[in-house]
């Protein structure tokens, strides 16, 4: 659901506007501008994007299921379980936290990483996933605090056995983004409102995020949690990974 049309008033008529659109539960906007110009399409883009993402926390609940103590080898952790639930269902991550989490402390660490059965548990090597994973959760320990949201994502969104069938397809000499393709889904699925929310559940409000994704940098930006640093994680390329990381990079915009 997108509005017909915005109209772009003068501050006050838009404060009027604001009021009785509120009692009627629709939708406004109002921006102040420095200058007379014409707005243009990008403006109109934005206001589009933020608003159906504003539309899409609206029916968002977070839940906290369980949380524990975690010591790993790459230190201690406290992992937490959360549901987020939706009207079309409910979808489950998981939290790693490292040290307090506090405002007065500045941004912290951030690492949103993205399930990968083959690679973070069966050590695959047609990903760079695993030690993805491995470098946040060292990076996270060395700086005393931060957190790290694992989201059950596999395959950009795809899921597991569709990431199999565009393992076959890959075989085949398709790449990752022309396999998922071929299957029938976008290049990448992923939504990041669950992570969003994960992170001003611990009162964060600021983050340094550990990422090669300019995607996640903007959803974070647009559920109103500023990125002060993108950090990216880079591990070195092997022969198995040296495409599909090209491919991420042109095709993807993943940066690094």
């Amino acid at each position: 659901m997108r509005p017909k049309r915005i109209r772009i008033l003068a501050i006050e008529a838009a404060t009027a506007t604001l009021i009785r659109s509120a009692a009627n539960s629709c939708l406004s906007i109002i921006c102040a501008r420095a200058n007379s110009e014409p707005c243009g399409y990008g403006f109109y883009n934005k206001v589009f994007r933020w608003y159906d993402y504003r539309i899409h926390l609206s029916d968002f609940e977070l839940k906290k299921v369980a949380e524990a103590d975690l010591p790993t080898r790459f230190g201690r952790f406290r992992i937490y379980g959360f549901e987020g639930i939706r009207p079309s269902g409910t979808e489950e991550a998981i939290a790693l936290r490292a040290g307090e989490l506090s405002p007065e402390s500045g941004a912290p660490l951030v690492r949103i990483h993205s399930q990968c059965l083959t690679g973070d548990v069966f050590h695959s090597l047609r990903c760079d996933c695993r030690s993805q994973l491995e470098l946040a959760l060292d990076q996270i320990v060395a700086e005393g605090r931060g957190l790290l949201i694992y989201e059950h994502q596999e395959g950009r969104g795809i899921g597991l056995l569709n990431k199999l069938r565009a393992y076959e397809l890959q075989d085949e000499g398709l790449d990752t983004v022309e396999a998922n393709q071929q299957l029938g889904f976008k290049a990448d699925l992923r939504d990041y409102a669950l992570p969003a929310a994960i992170v001003r559940y611990f009162g964060v409000s600021e983050v340094r995020l550990l990422s090669n994704n300019p995607e996640k940098v903007a959803a974070l930006e647009r559920a109103g949690i500023k990125v002060v640093e993108r950090a990216p994680i880079v591990v070195p390329p092997l022969e198995t990974t040296a495409e599909y990381l090209k491919t991420k990079r042109e095709k993807l915009g993943h940066l690094f």
